[in-house]
């Protein structure tokens, strides 16, 4: 608990702590309600119904843009010490290298899911007001979005605990290469370009296999509300491949973080 309590007061008292966190929220909603605004019914053929967009994850979009600060804060928990020469102060208050990034990963946790939870529940509450006047109404097939609906509660705890293991993912990276400049390279190209990518690919066989291995692909199948037979890989297996990609990172960096000089 100490060593909590002292890195809260760490991250509380850095002035891009908040201002990260902030951006995860404005990100989150800002990017999910232009997606909302933007999207209508004029095109469905022949009735609203035939469009089976998902108005929730439609909703949710602006996850997809929030990790990156996410990715950043995760990052920063851990490069920025290195950075600054603080890390040695860390070891001597607590000598244990694993209950200190231990401590870390809480927090940085918390924090991500807090801020995640902002994010997601102002989504859909733009969402549940903006789509109807964009004909996805409850006439036409597509209820508004409510937390009562267990899909929809799914996908958005789903997306909360996404963010948090996004933090946790860069974290470990961070731990592993102990530099801010390379840790978020790394997690941003793995967030954003690795899915580009995955596109690229010829065969259908190995493409459909690349998104049911690759973090955000699969991570993000949980806001799936409709139509999940057509998904590579299920919501919640999809969220446990994005949680193993964390695990990986944080054991790979837990065990330098151990063994080499500070």
């Amino acid at each position: 608990m100490r060593a909590m309590r002292a890195e809260w007061t760490k991250l509380r008292t850095l002035p891009s702590s908040w201002w990260l966190l902030a951006a995860v929220i404005a990100v989150t909603v800002a990017v999910g309600g232009a997606a909302v605004a933007a999207v209508t019914t004029d095109q469905c053929y022949p009735t609203p119904a035939d469009c089976q967009e998902d108005t929730v994850k439609l909703s949710l979009t602006g996850v997809w843009a929030g990790q990156a600060a996410v990715a950043v804060l995760g990052a920063l928990a851990m490069s920025g010490e290195y950075g600054t020469g603080t890390i040695g102060a860390s070891l001597t208050a607590v000598p244990r290298r694993g209950r200190l990034l231990t401590a870390k990963a809480t927090v940085v946790g918390a924090l991500a899911l807090a801020a995640g939870a902002l994010g997601v529940l102002g989504s859909l509450l733009i969402g549940r007001l903006v789509l109807p006047g964009n004909g996805f109404t409850a006439e036409a097939g597509y209820p508004p979005p409510s937390l009562t609906d267990g899909p929809t509660l799914r996908a958005a705890v789903g997306s909360m605990v996404y963010l948090g293991l996004i933090a946790l993912l860069a974290l470990g990276v961070a731990a592993l290469v102990r530099d801010t400049a390379g840790a978020i390279t790394t997690v941003l190209a793995l967030l954003y370009a690795f899915p580009v990518l995955v596109e690229l690919v010829s065969s259908g066989k190995w493409r459909e296999r690349l998104q049911e291995w690759g973090p955000v692909s699969a991570g993000m199948a949980v806001q799936a509300t409709r139509n999940l037979d057509r998904l590579p890989i299920g919501p919640w297996p999809g969220l446990g491949v994005l949680a193993a990609y964390a695990a990986a990172a944080l054991l790979a960096g837990g065990l330098a973080f151990r063994f080499r000089d500070a």
